[in-house]
């Protein structure tokens, strides 16, 4: 019987000879951040680079954006600008970066999104963001003591009234923006009040879970900050700010009993719109939820590239823009092997699964659980999205019907109603 980790697809095939189609988050500061908080993945990706991340020079800029465009036979070219905190590269830096994909873009359209924590928006900024059509996202996880509990500056000062006037400033100034809000520990039992609070402030959001691994070792010179490693490292414990998986699911499924008698077509929710995409058998928006993935690479503020945001480390580096191009270092075979590794290495409970169609395993940073039947490899949040997925099937399922007869989905809603026993 052939190994399950060799196993190739017909739609692989079709992914090695399609028009070439991949996406790049770009540090332009590396992890440099104006803020510490305490959950973040990122910041200590600088000692990867002895502590320091400088902003990415002009010509490694240019030589970037040219590549990417170049590199991708799409109409469309998407730049995702990320960090870190990529604002402290400066609005001429991004300036430089605009007129830039203007000189190379030929008959291609550019789109750009930008990640930020809102501290250093001002209305320059907003008015750059509204000219260029930038979208922002920006962090924002919930009322003030949920966001305040990690989310603080290098003082140690809380963030939220900041990124409050952050958000209020962009809406002033026309600026595209939607909310990426983290499911830590102190969101348990908190969707309803959460999604409350963040549906006053914007109609697209995105709850991400927080679950991580630390380095569970004692060294005696560690740092200050928990070093985040990646699934299979020995002695690794769970972070403790992780959310766990059946308040996970208790979130998610507090937010769509509110979404989904009130909101369908006003509020956008990702984890929705995805689960929807699924069911309709339409390629997810987000990459945790395909059946491989390989297509997000990150460049670094120095130009090494990496497979994944998640997967920043030593052995996952596929070289550096200043020596090869940006097209071929996609193109190599291990950045496909380990998209492929996605599908392939699921635990055979996983395959089994009556909602692999829409789980896909998640993203493999969180595989780090085992099975009952003691196979390595479950997907951490397992028992929440098995929770997530059953208790949304029929709102899933009608809303799936009323699309395929063209109609809007929002019509659920009085259909929901009556299923809770609203209308009678």
């Amino acid at each position: 019987m052939a190994n399950p980790s060799d196993m190739l697809h017909f739609t692989d095939a079709q992914k090695l000879t399609r028009p070439t189609a991949f996406s790049t988050m770009i540090k332009p500061v590396g992890s440099a951040c104006n803020l510490d908080c305490d959950y973040c993945y990122y910041l200590g990706k600088a000692n990867l680079y002895g502590g320091h991340q400088p902003k990415m020079s002009d010509e490694l800029l240019e030589r970037y954006i040219s590549q990417y465009i170049e590199a991708v036979q799409v109409p469309v070219v998407t730049f995702c600008w990320h960090g870190g905190e990529p604002l402290l590269a400066g609005l001429e830096f991004f300036e430089k970066a605009v007129a830039l994909q203007n000189k190379y873009r030929g008959n291609k359209q550019i789109e750009n999104s930008l990640q930020t924590n809102g501290l250093l928006l001002n209305p320059e900024w907003c008015e750059f963001f509204r000219k260029n059509n930038f979208l922002i996202g920006i962090s924002l996880d919930g009322p003030k003591e949920i966001h305040d509990a990690y989310r603080h500056d290098r003082g140690g000062h809380p963030t939220f009234d900041r990124v409050i006037r952050a958000v209020e400033m962009m809406a002033i100034h026309g600026v595209e923006y939607n909310t990426l809000s983290t499911i830590n520990d102190r969101c348990a039992g908190q969707g309803k009040r959460v999604y409350e609070f963040m549906r006053s402030v914007s109609r697209f959001m995105q709850f991400l879970p927080v679950v991580e691994m630390v380095d569970g070792a004692n060294h005696p010179n560690a740092p200050k900050r928990a070093a985040i490693v990646p699934p299979g490292t020995p002695g690794a414990k769970v972070a403790p700010w992780s959310i766990t998986p059946k308040a996970f699911g208790r979130f998610m499924c507090d937010i769509f009993d509110e979404w989904v008698i009130n909101d369908v077509g006003e509020r956008f929710v990702q984890l929705f719109d995805i689960t929807l995409a699924q069911w309709c058998g339409v390629q997810p928006s987000l990459c945790s939820f395909c059946p491989t993935c390989g297509d997000g690479l990150v460049v670094e503020h120095n130009g090494d590239v990496y497979m994944c945001d998640h997967f920043v480390y030593p052995e996952y580096r596929l070289g550096n823009i200043g020596k090869e191009h940006l097209r071929d270092l996609q193109r190599k075979p291990e950045l496909f092997r380990f998209g492929i590794e996605k599908r392939n290495s699921l635990p055979s409970d996983c395959r089994k699964c009556e909602y692999l169609f829409a789980c896909r395993g998640e993203c493999p940073k969180h595989r780090f659980a085992t099975t009952r039947r003691g196979e390595s490899g479950l997907n951490t949040l397992c028992e929440g999205y098995k929770h997530f997925f059953s208790y949304t099937a029929p709102y899933m399922e009608q809303m799936r019907n009323l699309l395929a007869q063209g109609q809007e989905a929002s019509l659920i809603i009085p259909w929901a109603r009556q299923k809770r026993g609203m209308i009678r």
